[in-house]
């Protein structure tokens, strides 16, 4: 007979769910068990990570969501990886995603990800640790989403003195021009920055 590892399960299935986290009822449904179940199984796996010192990460419980996080204890450390300077580049996405921004501050992630079609989490959370965009407030209206902005330091990483200093927004028939305008741009700055 196979034996299940539960525990194992629920640590691959927050892995995978990342910032977004897991409802309980998700993880119900997915695990096929009843909430008494689900909720020892989530315990079981908490008290593993808090009670070996050896172990980075634990589970919380935000917003009705379980997620894997990183322990207290460790933050001076990913401090230090943050403020890292680190010479990698920027993914199409995370420049994409850059790109709205820069040139539609403020705006939401919701915006965002109507204006590229697809889902923006990863590229975001790149970007916030890059120190790239920051969140600039909060949009007026139901569930107050934050609304992202560029910062300092996406002017020194592009070599910009201004906002202003960015190719500027074609009319709606120069879109296409406008696109491959924007790309050049990028594509030149990320060359810069690589060498």
């Amino acid at each position: 007979m196979e034996i299940v590892h539960w525990t194992g399960i629920l640590e691959s299935l927050l892995f995978a769910a990342g910032d977004e986290g897991l409802t309980l009822k998700q993880i119900m449904k997915v695990m096929d068990l009843n909430e008494f179940e689900a909720l020892e199984i989530i315990n079981d796996l908490k008290t593993e990570y808090d009670q070996n010192e050896s172990r980075g990460l634990t589970i919380i419980q935000l917003a009705g969501t379980y997620q894997l996080a990183t322990k207290k204890e460790n933050a001076v450390y990913l401090q230090r990886l943050v403020e890292t300077p680190t010479h990698s580049s920027l993914s199409q996405a995370a420049l994409e995603t850059l790109t709205i921004i820069a040139y539609k501050q403020p705006i939401t992630k919701v915006e965002i990800e109507e204006i590229r079609g697809v889902k923006t989490d990863r590229p975001l959370q790149t970007l916030l640790a890059k120190g790239l965009i920051q969140e600039v407030g909060r949009a007026e209206g139901t569930g107050r989403a934050i609304l992202y902005g560029t910062t300092k330091e996406f002017l020194d990483y592009f070599g910009l003195k201004d906002i202003k200093e960015l190719p500027p927004l074609p009319d709606a028939e120069q879109e296409e021009y406008f696109q491959v305008e924007a790309d050049l741009f990028f594509d030149q700055i990320k060359i810069d920055n690589n060498e």
